[in-house]
């Protein structure tokens, strides 16, 4: 199956200006802290992972015309329903009309602060040593893929350095297809601006990227052959 990623939006126009809001302004709606709960206590169940979720939200069709938490629920209802865990006559009547399936886990309301507190590291131990190193020149893969990746757009098939080398992690790409964590070495890479951006880019801009090894070929030098 072939996904578009609607949330890759860097470098577009014509999405209006950016307005910030207040600090510690959480919430426009009621609804909203209730699908956040909602989402938190399905995840801790194991039904699916993060990078599925993830991957479950990014790729709503219709992900432009949502707001926030909008995504978040329409996100949550199709993670339910593809998983037979929501009938759609359910969704439509707001209440449970089928016997519940049975879940790997469940979040009791006395573990929600620990399981917060404690969250989800990605880190993996490796026998396969790093590839790359700090100041590395490296050029990014600009092949499309036919999933949910990580890998921004915008930032395929540019030129960037190793700036940081964060260790062996979760594989965002495999996990959110359930084909396991194949933990792969994880790199902060940085980019000047107007390699991404063009010559009409601010002078001195640089964006940081974190980038799993796979993603990465390194640039070969007329004295490193």
């Amino acid at each position: 199956m072939s996904y578009q990623t609607h949330a890759d939006l860097g470098g577009q126009t014509s999405h209006g200006a950016v307005r910030p809001e207040p600090e510690g302004e959480l919430w426009h709606a009621r609804w909203e802290p209730r699908v956040l709960a909602l989402t938190l206590a399905m995840g801790a169940t194991g039904a699916w992972n993060i990078d599925q979720s993830r991957a479950a939200r990014e790729t709503l069709p219709n992900y432009g015309e949502l707001d926030y938490y909008q995504i978040w629920l329409a996100g949550l209802q199709r993670l339910l329903a593809d998983r037979g865990l929501v009938g759609a006559d359910e969704l439509a009547a707001g209440r449970a009309l089928h016997p519940s399936l049975p879940l790997p886990r469940r979040l009791a309301a006395e573990q929600v602060a620990a399981t917060l507190a404690k969250g989800s590291p990605t880190e993996r131990p490796t026998a396969t040593p790093a590839r790359f190193e700090v100041g590395h020149a490296v050029t990014t893969i600009s092949q499309v893929p036919d999933h949910h990746s990580r890998l921004p757009a915008y930032a395929r098939g540019k030129f960037g350095r190793i700036e940081r080398v964060h260790g062996a992690h979760v594989f965002a790409d495999t996990h959110a297809q359930g084909l396991g964590e194949q933990p792969q070495w994880l790199y902060g890479v940085v980019f000047e601006g107007r390699t991404l951006w063009g010559a009409d880019t601010e002078p001195g801009l640089q964006v940081s990227i974190d980038i799993w090894e796979s993603c990465l070929e390194a640039v070969v030098t007329a004295g490193s052959v």
